[in-house]
């Protein structure tokens, strides 16, 4: 200490007091140690202390609790309804491999659908397959693998959507319901190959009133033969008599 304080003074000049000044303090002692409990307070907490009461039965005699049954979910079951509104009012419901696309390419997607009324709808597997189990869709549940979507429309567009998907390699169709009706790809595809309903509707009509104009025209033929044939019967018949008639004489006068 006496040291530190000489230094201090030969480092600033005579008459000048430093303006930090060290100074060392002693360390404080410990007073809190351990120390025995007293055997009275030892006594009186073991008195005092909790215990729960003994069961009535022992936890091995009761009964296992069965599983817990997770609450329904509220957004889970509007997605659900809304589901099933859009298969019921759809005619056409087919189901793609949905892979990762970026949000222009979705936009751009859902726009050349929507042209076509074909509408886009993400399907969660843990939403769409209790619906499905319920439905006459319930053979589409296998394609329900990963990343799904569905395509819906209230008239059946297999060609239209075959179109749009040939420029799309990020959603590949596996299957469709048209017209209650299953289809595989292949069968989506030989499907969007037949003519147009209204084309095969005039094709049938066309057909069906062919028959029936041979058959009319068929019945009208013999009459129209025989009455032919009289008509020269009797042209022949009247061009004998004229020919056998004598022609008339002269008229001569009486005297």
């Amino acid at each position: 200490m006496e040291e530190q304080g000489l230094r201090e003074q030969r480092r600033c000049p005579a008459g000048w007091l430093p303006a930090l000044q060290l100074l060392r303090r002693g360390s404080k002692a410990v007073t809190r140690h351990w120390k025995a409990v007293h055997f009275q307070r030892q006594k009186l907490l073991a008195l005092t202390e909790y215990l729960a009461p003994r069961p009535a039965l022992p936890p091995r005699c009761l009964p296992r609790p069965g599983p817990r049954q997770q609450q329904e979910d509220g957004y889970a079951r509007v997605l659900r309804a809304q589901l099933e509104a859009t298969l019921r009012a759809s005619r056409m419901v087919a189901v793609c491999q949905y892979n990762a696309m970026a949000d222009e390419d979705v936009a751009t997607l859902r726009h050349f659908l929507r042209r076509h009324d074909i509408h886009v709808k993400f399907a969660v597997s843990q939403v769409a397959r209790p619906v499905l189990a319920q439905s006459k869709l319930r053979n589409l549940l296998p394609l329900f693998v990963c990343r799904n979507i569905l395509l819906v429309s209230a008239e059946p567009r297999a060609r239209e959507m075959l179109r749009v998907l040939k420029g799309v390699p990020q959603v590949t169709l596996l299957g469709a319901c048209i017209d209650d009706t299953i289809l595989s790809r292949q069968g989506v595809e030989q499907l969007a190959r037949l003519p147009p309903l209204e084309v095969s509707q005039g094709q049938t009509v066309a057909a069906l009133s062919l028959l029936p104009s041979q058959t009319c025209s068929l019945l009208q033929r013999g009459p129209a033969l025989l009455a032919a044939l009289l008509e020269q019967h009797l042209r022949r018949l009247r061009g004998a008599g004229g020919a056998a008639e004598p022609a008339p004489g002269p008229v001569t006068g009486s005297h």
